[in-house]
């Protein structure tokens, strides 16, 4: 009696084993970036004008699939010493303590905490973005461009993707040290990250 009991005891131990290793997610299938079709813009008013810019080095993980969000996630990184807006001198002077502090502050740093399903073309990722020493909760709305196989790369496929997002510069401390930093550049800065993906096609997907 007493080894019949034992095996039951092992067979459920092994069912709730079983049971709780199936729900931990899978991590969703991971997409590289294709550098020569990905951008990160900003732009920002200065006075009554607008004044664009972007940052030319950046990197990312990206794992996603729209039918395991809870395994998807993405992280960005980019260069502030990147940073170029066709002037050299502004240029400069977005990378002083007056603005980023790119020498304290090299990089701006965002980490997903999960991404949440808003129609079939948005989804929205919720994460913490980091800047000049600052971390906020942000949500980023990305929007699905489009999805195919690679006509140049056998055996890929390509997924399009385009984040737009409004920016506070001000909850980041960057543009707050003096009059000029601040009464002729809005707070608001509009921030625009688009980017062609791409991964091995998976048939299971």
């Amino acid at each position: 009696a007493n080894c019949e009991m034992k095996k039951i005891l092992i067979s459920v131990a092994a069912g709730v084993l079983s049971c709780a290793g199936s729900s931990i997610a899978q991590v969703a299938k991971k997409w590289g970036i294709d550098k020569s079709h990905a951008s990160v813009t900003f732009s920002i008013d200065h006075f009554f004008s607008e004044v664009p810019g972007k940052f030319k080095q950046f990197d990312g993980d990206i794992f996603f699939d729209p039918a395991n969000l809870s395994g998807s996630k993405a992280s960005f990184e980019i260069m502030v010493a990147s940073i170029s807006t066709d002037e050299k001198d502004r240029d400069d002077h977005l990378q002083s303590s007056d603005f980023f502090d790119a020498t304290n502050n090299p990089m701006i740093v965002f980490k997903s905490s999960h991404i949440v399903k808003a129609s079939d073309k948005l989804y929205n990722i919720h994460g913490e973005l980091s800047m000049r020493g600052v971390t906020k909760s942000v949500v980023l709305p990305m929007k699905i461009k489009g999805r195919m196989d690679n006509p140049w790369k056998e055996g890929y496929e390509i997924l399009g993707i385009s984040i737009s997002t409004t920016l506070n510069r001000s909850d980041y401390g960057v543009g707050t040290g003096s009059w000029a930093a601040t009464a002729v550049v809005s707070d608001e800065v509009e921030v625009k990250i688009s980017m062609e993906l791409d991964a091995p096609i998976d048939p299971t997907l």
